[in-house]
């Protein structure tokens, strides 16, 4: 693959504690295991280095113990840094509670990551067969949305772009939003996400609205439904509703992070964006059944599961199509 997927977003350390359930206000829980693991965008990165894509990393880590965590942990996946890491602040972190039902719930506290400049940004050099993506989560920092905004509007316009607004798009600022996406050429979100954007409809509707209204340039948008599976429309009208598979899920930490960084690799490559998008449900079904959000499987392991699951018939290949006008 020559494809090299350039990640201009935000990693950070994340402390996760498993418990039964939620403490109630007032109340302590006892944590049944605990770890710290590279986290944030760090999750999709390893997904698209997994299946085979080169990744680089072109947002900004810290110059204390947790950006020394990230740069390990980088290293350790082949992922290279672009930029200087901030001589001011060390990398943010975040709290992840993840429930008996494999839920989680995080607080998050923002560091280097939330501090992007074009001056910074300038070893970022985006090559002709580079992809490029950013989340939400870095648009929504006053001390990078300008910046990176500013940057994602000057992109060669052959260069694909792929945005996930993530939970906090409601902390982006709707003018920054506005703009991040029609450059995008890959939408990937939630159908919370999605409503947020495109107001309430069921998924083909939303898909349809994003494509008219919000998204001019896009080739396509993917709508995450978890195990449900997700539903992708395409500039040409056609779409179709990929379900997903039926897995005893035990963590669903980074489990959006994996679809969008195997969907990447995977279209980066050559796949046509249906069957990427079942590879993603692939992927993100095996990493839920894994303890970490940075539990991505590699390509070999979705295609054996991708042929296990065709030759006993496991739901997740059944596809409902339709061409919308």
């Amino acid at each position: 693959m020559s494809a090299r997927l350039v990640h201009v977003g935000s990693a950070v350390v994340d402390y996760v504690y498993r418990i039964d359930v939620l403490p109630a206000p007032g109340t302590e829980k006892t944590a049944s295991d605990y770890a710290q693991v590279a986290g944030g965008g760090f999750n999709m990165m390893v997904a698209a280095t997994r299946t085979g894509m080169k990744v680089v990393f072109g947002g900004q880590l810290g110059s204390g113990p947790n950006g020394d965590f990230l740069r390990a942990a980088f290293a350790a996946e082949g992922i290279q840094t672009l930029t200087l890491p901030s001589p001011l602040m060390d990398s943010g972190n975040c709290v992840a509670m993840i429930s008996s039902d494999a839920e989680r719930t995080f607080v998050s506290w923002p560091g280097a990551e939330s501090v992007l400049s074009l001056d910074l940004m300038a070893p970022v050099v985006i090559g002709p067969d580079d992809w490029v993506f950013t989340s939400g989560y870095t648009l929504s920092y006053p001390g990078s949305h300008d910046a990176l905004t500013g940057w994602i509007e000057a992109l060669p316009a052959d260069i694909p772009f792929v945005f996930d607004p993530t939970p906090v798009i409601a902390d982006i600022p709707r003018a920054i939003l506005d703009r991040v996406l029609t450059r995008t050429t890959w939408l990937s979100c939630n159908t919370t996400e999605a409503a947020e954007i495109a107001g309430q409809g069921d998924v083909e509707a939303l898909a349809a609205r994003l494509l008219a209204e919000h998204c001019p340039q896009a080739a396509g948008v993917v709508i995450r439904s978890a195990a449900k599976g997700c539903h992708v429309g395409l500039a040409d009208g056609s779409a179709q509703t990929i379900a997903g598979f039926k897995v005893a899920a035990i963590d669903t930490n980074g489990a959006g992070d994996t679809h969008i960084g195997a969907f990447v690799s995977a279209l980066a490559r050559g796949v046509p964006p249906f069957e990427a998008a079942a590879y993603a449900n692939a992927a993100a079904a095996i990493s839920v059944t894994r303890h970490g959000g940075s539990s991505a499987p590699t390509d070999a392991e979705i295609q054996t599961f991708l042929s296990q699951a065709v030759s006993t018939g496991v739901p997740g290949q059944t596809q409902k199509a339709h061409q919308t006008a």
